[in-house]
């Protein structure tokens, strides 16, 4: 038999339902009290009770015709909603409640504050009260949102609503364990006499071993290209690449990362916290190197020459506060006892053509 979820796509529904299970059998302070007026009323008498609690006859009767209701379940005893069966509703003129519809199926998702001064010009040419932004606010939600979502005409003739891509996103409680079990990717942008240059930067979270490469291009493909170099340069293999929502970490990039099977994370969108260490070695090496050689940047290949004699020094002898300032990337590498890392670390040291 086959058993079909019939709330499947109701909004609120799964929030609502696991609301319910965690307060289904919750008892206030007021059911206690409630109860111990009831037992109370048992032993002495409704005088008493009226004299001791302040709780009239027919509310003793009420409160125990709903536990016999409830099988005698305290839960009955809960004060119930005091909300107003009758509740005031906004009143506005129709046309302006048809121009906000108007200017959310023009503009859509325009917010309330964007809305404000049409719908205000509206009103002094209609001679009309004109609502405050958080008042149109609350018509649109009492309008049921009046959200439009982007759509596309299917090959059945049928209009499908555009869903956003959705990527992986890193773990806020990831931690790199083992050499090469992430590794991040970023970009830094310069400007020079109307030209733009990028210098991509990689880094490997457990080690700190790090590379960089100039390019004139923005694209996937010279991202790919870095990839390539980096996977021959660094002596371990990849388990989680890390990299922000750019457009060079896509297409090609991502291609290439699902043919090799390398879980691409993603970090939040203007979240740079979440790829901390690169962002770090960003500014290093703007500080130490990249704005020191602006002018070489106008030729790649010069900038670069540079800047690997550069990174040989980084990796190799600078030394790093991770490692109390007492190693290098390098030299924290040769130091691990390879024998205690975890299973998953594959140690692939390179071949390395003479």
């Amino acid at each position: 038999m086959r058993i079909f979820n019939i709330f499947r796509g109701t909004k609120g529904f799964v929030s609502t339902w696991e609301r319910v299970l965690r307060f289904r059998y919750m008892i206030s302070e007021q059911a206690k009290e409630r109860c111990r007026i009831l037992a109370f009323w048992e032993k002495h008498g409704t005088e008493a009770v009226e004299e001791a609690f302040g709780v009239k006859r027919r509310t003793l009767f009420l409160w125990q015709q709903k536990l016999k209701q409830h099988h005698g379940k305290l839960e009955a005893l809960n004060p119930g909603s005091k909300k107003p069966k009758h509740v005031r509703k906004r009143l506005w003129d129709e046309q302006v409640i048809e121009e906000i519809k108007r200017l959310r199926w023009d503009h859509p998702n325009l917010g309330k504050e964007k809305l404000l001064p049409e719908v205000k010009k509206f009103c002094t040419e209609k001679n009309l009260k004109c609502p405050g932004s958080k008042t149109i606010g609350r018509l649109i939600a009492d309008l049921g949102g009046l959200r439009l979502r982007p759509g596309k005409l299917s090959h059945f003739g049928r209009t499908k609503v555009i869903n956003r891509q959705k990527v992986t996103r890193k773990p806020k409680d990831f931690k790199a364990l083992y050499p090469g079990h992430c590794v991040a990717f970023d970009t830094i942008e310069k400007h020079l006499d109307g030209a733009r240059r990028y210098v991509i930067t990689f880094e490997d979270l457990y080690t700190r071993f790090s590379f960089a490469w100039s390019t004139t291009s923005h694209a996937s493909k010279a991202a790919e290209e870095f990839f390539a170099m980096c996977r021959e340069l660094f002596p371990f293999s990849c388990t989680f690449v890390l990299t922000d929502n750019g457009s060079e970490f896509k297409k090609h990039f991502n291609a290439r990362l699902q043919e090799l099977h390398l879980t691409h994370y993603h970090t939040y969108p203007r979240t740079p916290k979440m790829n901390a260490h690169l962002e770090r070695f960003n500014r290093t090496i703007q500080d130490e190197f990249i704005d020191y050689h602006l002018g070489d940047l106008r030729t790649p290949s010069v900038f670069n020459e540079k800047l690997v004699s550069w990174l040989e020094w980084y990796n190799c002898d600078r030394v790093h506060f991770a490692f109390g300032n007492k190693l290098s990337p390098a030299q924290f590498m040769l130091s691990l006892d390879y024998t205690k890392l975890p299973a998953e670390c594959n140690m692939t040291w390179p071949h390395t053509h003479h």
